[in-house]
């Protein structure tokens, strides 16, 4: 993830020297998308529950649920995030929030109905890792030049020229168009790759949390089944949340890794089973000390 953030720093870097060179206008371009980026940081849960059709649930609503991640929480060392559930067929679950502190956790009546306890709790310590990373904060902040360069390339396309001084202004505005172009391409698939990091990130969070990195497998793998017997129409509903689930709607569909927002299923069970693996010999070598 950290490489991943170097090589995104060192292609915004890249694009900002060029825009500067070029004499470009932009300082409208960046307070708007500024203003869009702390909008998503600090309405994102709000947004994402009302996609969902989700509602924050109290302890008394839900007490299983409260419990579970109280005692997640302590051995994460997290302050307790909101808990809210979504009346929703599908089996999966996110977590949302800038912050630890202002965090929620999401999960639907699907996946509640479709896992084991100790499942269930692996899904939840995935999510709690997620905010324990602040992953959110990250991929705002890793998108906001990819959102610029997109902006821009758009405008080009729609209005022609308009950027650079009135002599040469083409020249700088064909310059700036093709830059913003590549900027946008290359930030579009590091971001990818960073979103992958992330799962694995949370898993491995998730894994250490438990003690059990059976018990995400046989979610992960339980969840990629129920979801293959969801209806599309309600797939797609949901759809524009994929990067936020635990696993992708578009589990159902074959497509390259390269465009994955999720690492493949089998990778992350791989990697778990790694885990698994290490957690046993260490285990080991302690009784046998």
């Amino acid at each position: 993830m950290l490489f991943t953030l170097i090589l995104l720093g060192l292609l915004y870097s890249a694009f900002v020297a060029v825009l500067l060179s070029a004499g470009a206008g932009v300082g409208i371009m960046v307070v708007v998308i500024a203003g869009l980026a702390l909008a998503q940081l600090f309405l994102s849960d709000k947004l994402a529950l009302a996609a969902m059709g989700a509602k924050v649930v109290t302890p008394q609503e839900a007490p299983g649920i409260h419990a579970m991640i109280e005692r997640l929480c302590i051995q994460a060392d997290l302050p307790k995030p909101k808990i809210a559930v979504a009346d929703n067929k599908m089996p999966n679950a996110f977590a949302m929030g800038r912050s630890q502190k202002s965090a929620v956790v999401c999960a639907t009546t699907g996946i509640m109905e479709t896992l084991e306890p100790h499942e269930l709790e692996a899904v939840m310590a995935h999510e709690l890792t997620h905010i324990k990373n602040r992953d959110v904060l990250i991929m705002t902040v890793a998108s906001f030049f990819a959102t610029l360069a997109s902006m821009i390339a758009q405008l080009g396309l729609w209005f022609g020229g308009g950027f650079g001084d009135d002599d040469g202004g083409a020249p700088a505005f064909i310059v700036i168009l093709l830059v913003s172009f590549v900027v946008y391409i290359v930030s579009f698939f590091l971001m990818l790759a960073l979103s992958r990091y992330r799962e694995f990130g949370a898993d491995r969070g998730a894994a250490l949390i438990t003690g059990r990195p059976s018990a995400l497998s046989s979610a992960l793998m339980r969840i990629s089944g129920a979801m293959q017997r969801v209806p599309d129409q309600d797939l797609r509903a949901v759809g524009k949340m994929n990067a936020f689930f635990i696993v992708p709607t578009s589990v159902k569909k074959s497509i390259g890794t390269l465009f994955m927002s999720h690492p493949p299923m089998e990778k992350r069970i791989e990697a778990l089973q790694r885990i698994e693996a290490q957690l046993q010999s260490s285990g080991a070598a302690v009784i046998a000390a």
